[in-house]
């Protein structure tokens, strides 16, 4: 369990151009246009919209996310979260409010490592 100060918070209002790499757990209530990747849980809010992919160990969605999602343990589409995009987890929970766009794998192979933001490699293939 990792201490609360390693809470990272992107207040509404708040838009992020880039990438963000942090170790503890991080709430994303702003927009960011890049990736978000923890080795702990991201939480986007119901405000939160995020075009580009996820990284972390569980996450919980209300908001929006535009690209691909790679969650080791749990992800949760909570009430009206919008996920457009691919996902790789171990574990799938979503709400009938939620909506979810895009193909889910859960078997043990690993992600590709070649994912650009918000396009499968499927996707850059047909391209």
């Amino acid at each position: 369990m990792l201490p609360s100060s390693t809470i990272n918070i992107i207040g509404s209002g708040t838009s992020i151009q880039g990438d963000i790499v942090c170790e503890g757990d991080i709430r994303i209530d702003g927009q960011v246009n890049g990736l978000v990747s923890t080795k702990a849980k991201i939480v986007v809010g119901p405000d939160g919209d995020i075009t580009g992919d996820l990284v972390c160990q569980s996450a919980d969605i209300l908001g929006k996310v535009t690209g691909i999602i790679k969650v080791e343990e749990l992800l949760f589409l909570k009430a009206n979260a919008l996920v457009k995009g691919d996902v790789y987890t171990a574990h799938f929970e979503m709400e009938p409010t939620a909506k979810f766009n895009g193909r889910c794998y859960m078997e043990d192979q690993p992600a590709p490592e070649n994912v650009k933001h918000g396009k499968s490699v499927l996707q850059e293939e047909k391209a």
